[in-house]
């Protein structure tokens, strides 16, 4: 288990102030699966990001790391990609019952010690000294599905030793009307020093493989440097808010009314952070 984090850490990151003329940014990218369900895997993105030396820090789930083994395994061993905990199932933890919060927080920890050890013990490992030491013996942030949390939730979090990570630019990716275009326009127009970008690429990024060489190359040109969110977190001060929201407070309360409606009609949660399932009635909603 990890110590709890300190009093000052407690909420919501969003972003990280840095100082005078440094340009770092974080590229985030969700790899989120539901119950019932086996999501994709974007290795486009992956490709691309090794191609340019492009960090960043992937928040898989529980479940899509153990649907997904060797691709965990890649992303793990790979000093470019950061893994954190993406919740277990892809669960609403506003209404999840504190049990299922719990079990939402620690499988992914499990699953991923579970996957280190035997890439460990692997015969073309094994032997080397120090081949496991670039892989962290755990993951030490979150990030919450929907990104909806509330104070049980987020403390649940804190207490498990965990960081809460939020973002403050979203491609808005999730949606297959957003073009490629669209997106890099998006992140160009939204970015600054520090910010926090979620993407994804468990193929419910549906143009983020294009959109990604379009604006690289631009934020590179501009002075910008990729970082995991880890590093951005020791080179600044973090910008914690009380609660999660997407762009405004409050603007994630939809997923409870979203969640409640698919489980009183039996339909398993959405695997994306933008919903699913109900897609006229998340749009009608505030």
């Amino acid at each position: 288990p990890l110590p709890a984090v300190a009093a000052g850490m407690r909420g919501a990151i969003r972003r990280v102030d840095l100082a005078p003329g440094q340009k770092f940014i974080a590229l985030t990218l969700d790899l989120c699966e539901s119950r019932g369900e086996v999501a994709g895997y974007e290795g486009r993105i992956f490709d691309y990001l090794r191609k340019e030396s492009v960090k960043a820090t992937v928040f898989a789930g529980g479940k899509w790391m153990r649907s997904h083994r060797p691709r965990a395994e890649q992303l793990m061993s790979d000093p470019l990609f950061e893994l954190a905990n993406h919740s277990d199932t892809h669960r609403n933890l506003r209404t999840a019952p504190p049990q299922r919060i719990g079990d939402e927080i620690v499988n992914p920890q499990r699953t991923y010690h579970a996957i280190r050890t035997d890439m460990a013990r692997a015969q073309c490992i094994a032997g080397t000294k120090d081949a496991m030491s670039s892989v962290p013996g755990q993951m030490r942030l979150f990030r919450f599905p929907f990104g909806a949390c509330n104070p049980a939730s987020l403390a649940a979090v804190k207490d498990a030793g965990l960081l809460a990570i939020q973002w403050d630019l979203s491609t808005g990716d999730p949606d297959p009307r957003s073009t490629a275009q669209q997106i890099a326009n998006r992140i160009l127009k939204r970015v600054t020093p520090g910010s926090i970008i979620i993407a994804h690429a468990n193929g419910r990024g549906w143009n983020t493989a294009d959109a990604l060489p379009l604006v690289i190359p631009k934020l590179k040109a501009l002075g910008y440097t990729f970082v995991t969110v880890s590093e951005l977190l020791a080179r600044g001060k973090p910008v914690i808010a009380e609660s999660c929201y997407d762009s405004r407070p409050g603007d994630t309360d939809r997923y409870d009314v979203l969640s409640g409606l698919r489980a009183a009609a039996g339909q398993k949660p959405a695997a994306s952070d933008s919903g699913g399932g109900l897609p006229w009635l998340e749009r009608s909603l505030p």
